[in-house]
């Protein structure tokens, strides 16, 4: 004999089932706001990136017109 009624067991898989789905949404959400975290991130640091490579082709430049 099952520990549990098989009429009453239902209950209880379909209520893990729904706590598991309910794990794996919020685990979906907090790795979509580090991604979009990290996407903020690295534009800015791409950002800053091209903004010093061009200061540092306009002082190329300032450079060999002074010479």
């Amino acid at each position: 004999m099952p520990a549990l009624p098989l009429d009453e067991a239902g209950k209880y898989v379909a209520a893990a089932y729904l706590v598991f789905l309910a794990l794996v949404l919020i685990y979906v959400a907090i790795m979509a706001g580090r991604l979009s975290r990290i996407e903020k991130d690295l534009g800015e640091v791409t950002e800053l990136l091209e903004r010093r490579l061009a200061a540092s082709e306009s002082d190329d430049d300032r450079e060999t017109v002074a010479r």
